[in-house]
């Protein structure tokens, strides 16, 4: 397939409610986006980073010029997603820069033949079951409208950031009010320390599905001292970079369940890779999200419909995050979304609302 040319394009959206985490908080997100054009085809891909390297080292402004630098110029002349990607393998690091550049390369690649990503990557379900995240909020009674709000939309599992201060607490308060049958998880964002086993051994009472990234990321080893520890199951998220660190951490004991975002870790085929490789032990997985626009939420309901996603993800509906979409929103019914079904990421971005966000574009040719 020849890539004629590649176009780098930021877009600015607000968020509909400022989304608080153990390292930040977010109002809007600086999107870049990825456009690959072919002779046959034109793919889409969307970098998860965010402006600030706060949830891993990647930030947007580093990726659009780790892009123009050193990926785009060391793809070959003619290349699908898999030559892209070891054409990128020397490059250290820049995984969300990666991911977004061989994503776009895949989706011209599939819908040049008329494959949906769906099923290229194997899928077996034509919808998935949504979970939602719900950020730190100011008090616990705005806590309980927002989960409430969330519950009466249909979604079937909802996550709560914690960090200390902001843990015992209020999950102690959902379970009470929303009663044992809720799927009910954490998400510290490695805002503690093995000192805090004692005190993150208290989630215990609350039958949570999972407690995600509790310690630092570069630290496998206090995880698996801390999974010795507590009774919930430990899922990895920052510390999972690639196939070969998942297989570590299970290897070690660290977690018994990876949340897998494809733009950490290099892309869809790596997640292909850890899927299949936790699936052969048994360790479950599920989709995270990082706040993407439609053109990444498609790619994401896509690889969540794999046979080894057991665990409801956080591919949430458009409405969660944006009052307008850049893609046809997704809507979720009866707690899940539709898996697109057209070739490649099976959406495209509404022209009109495209061209009213975006804020810059760069055109490489090739």
């Amino acid at each position: 397939m020849k890539i004629t040319g590649i176009e780098l394009r930021r877009i600015a959206m607000p968020l509909v409610a400022p989304f608080r985490t153990s390292f930040g908080t977010e109002t809007a997100r600086d999107v870049l986006l990825v456009r690959v054009v072919t002779p046959e085809a034109e793919g889409w891909g969307e970098c998860s980073a965010m402006s600030r390297p706060l949830y891993s080292s990647e930030y947007v402004d580093g990726a659009a010029e780790v892009m123009r630098r050193f990926l785009i110029p060391a793809l070959p002349a003619h290349a699908d997603a898999q030559a892209a990607g070891r054409a990128l393998a020397p490059f250290k690091g820049h995984r969300m820069a990666k991911s977004a550049l061989e994503t776009a390369v895949l989706d011209a690649q599939l819908r040049a033949r008329g494959e949906s990503f769906a099923a290229f990557f194997g899928a077996t379900r034509e919808r998935v079951p949504c979970g939602v995240s719900v950020g730190i909020m100011n008090s616990i009674p705005e806590l309980l409208d927002a989960v409430e709000g969330y519950v009466a939309e249909g979604y079937v599992r909802i996550k709560l950031k914690i960090e200390p201060g902001w843990d015992l607490e209020p999950v102690r308060a959902v379970r009470e009010r929303f009663g044992p049958d809720l799927l009910l998880q954490v998400d510290a964002n490695a805002a503690y320390t093995l000192a805090d086993a004692p005190h993150l051994a208290k989630l215990d009472a609350f039958d949570l599905l999972l407690i995600e990234q509790p310690l630092a990321n570069d630290d496998m080893v206090q995880h698996a001292a801390l999974a010795r520890r507590v009774s919930t199951p430990i899922c990895l998220d920052e510390s999972i970079e690639s196939a070969e660190h998942a297989a570590a951490a299970i290897t070690l004991g660290a977690c018994s369940i990876i949340n897998v975002k494809p733009g950490r870790i290099g892309g869809y085929l790596e997640a292909r890779r850890i899927h299949d490789l936790a699936r052969a032990h048994g360790v479950a997985l599920w989709c995270g999200g990082m706040l993407e626009t439609g053109i990444g939420r498609a790619a994401n309901v896509a690889l969540a419909a794999l046979p080894g996603f057991t665990l409801p993800g956080d591919t949430s509906a458009s409405r969660r995050y944006f009052a307008t979409d850049i893609t046809t929103p997704f809507e979720l019914r009866d707690g899940h979304l539709d898996v697109p079904a057209g070739p490649g990421i099976g959406v495209d971005p509404v022209p009109d609302i495209l061209d009213e966000v975006t804020t810059s574009t760069e055109w490489i040719s090739r």
